[in-house]
């Protein structure tokens, strides 16, 4: 996202799509789990009312349950709809995965980052 390699999202929890750590994406990944967010209680209450239980551990798909404060891959569309209902989590820009930009504008992320660099020329600009 911010031009160079995408950084680690978070460890503890494990989190990704593949559970690597990163908010990478592939074919299989249908839901887009490319913003690394950091969770906080009014997304996570946000989420648990549109139908995505971010705190319920799921042992079968490896899902330990999130807490505020946890860095979680979430999906891009989940996020926006949290963003347009006012509990949008905070954005680790860094280890936010780029396809993200095919459905959320880097002004809208950039407004929740927790990572944003002092020369923002080297952020990719996506037109919108």
């Amino acid at each position: 996202m911010l031009g160079g390699p995408l950084q680690p999202c978070g460890t503890d929890p494990l989190t990704g799509f593949y559970r690597d750590g990163c908010c990478h994406t592939g074919p299989e990944d249908l839901g887009s789990h490319t913003i690394c967010a950091v969770v906080t209680a009014e997304f996570l209450d946000h989420q648990r009312r549109i139908g995505n239980d971010l705190i319920t551990p799921v042992a079968e798909l490896r899902f330990p349950g999130l807490v505020p404060g946890d860095r979680w891959c979430v999906t891009a569309r989940n996020w926006l709809r949290a963003h347009l209902d006012d509990a949008a989590a905070p954005v680790v820009l860094a280890s936010t995965h780029q396809a993200v930009l095919q459905l959320v504008p880097l002004a809208i992320l950039q407004q929740h980052a927790v990572d944003v660099p002092d020369d923002l020329t080297s952020l990719p600009d996506d037109g919108r």
